[in-house]
């Protein structure tokens, strides 16, 4: 049996307040998303995580979401915040995940629906790895949904199925 060498953890940002007139990439957590977000990165520290790299979208609640979390305990090497994760499809996040460096073990990718659930789906080898995560994941990854995933090899080369899918959840506050 292979050891998994590399961890993508793709983290759906917390609940953000409704538009109310503000530009979708200013929109703020609500405070439901403060408090989940705090639970995020309870998460982290009660797992012993630490993210040799985050990839963040730039829209305020992505970031929000990441901060809070690290405020609670999440710990990472580097930040990125990265355009190209706002708005993007699964294809897209797959490219942004492609250029990570070779020697980060250990990814977090702060993102929107549909593009980050649509990502766990494509990357996860159809009914490997945890059975609880995959019943998780059949109702969705709603707002600070954390999908894990394990794999060998690799980020240039990571491609559809070539990941075990670990663990599904979501902190909530």
């Amino acid at each position: 049996m292979t050891v998994a060498d590399r961890t993508l953890i793709l983290l759906r940002h917390s609940k953000a307040e409704h538009g109310g007139g503000t530009p979708d990439m200013e929109r703020p957590l609500s405070p439901r998303g403060q408090r989940d977000a705090e639970a995020v990165g309870q998460w982290f520290a009660d797992q012993d995580l630490v993210a040799d790299l985050v990839v963040c979208s730039p829209s305020v609640r992505t970031r929000q979401t990441w901060e809070t979390a690290a405020e609670a305990g999440a710990e990472a090497g580097d930040v990125w915040y990265d355009r190209r994760v706002y708005d993007a499809s699964s294809d897209e996040l797959l490219d942004v995940v492609r250029e990570v460096p070779e020697d980060a073990a250990v990814v977090v990718l702060v993102g929107h629906a549909p593009g980050i659930p649509a990502l766990v789906g494509d990357l996860a080898v159809s009914g490997g790895g945890s059975e609880r995560a995959w019943a998780r994941l059949d109702d969705g990854l709603p707002t600070s949904g954390i999908a894990v995933l394990s794999f060998t090899g690799s980020w240039a080369e990571l491609g559809p199925e070539d990941a075990v899918l670990e663990d599904v959840l979501a902190p909530r506050g």
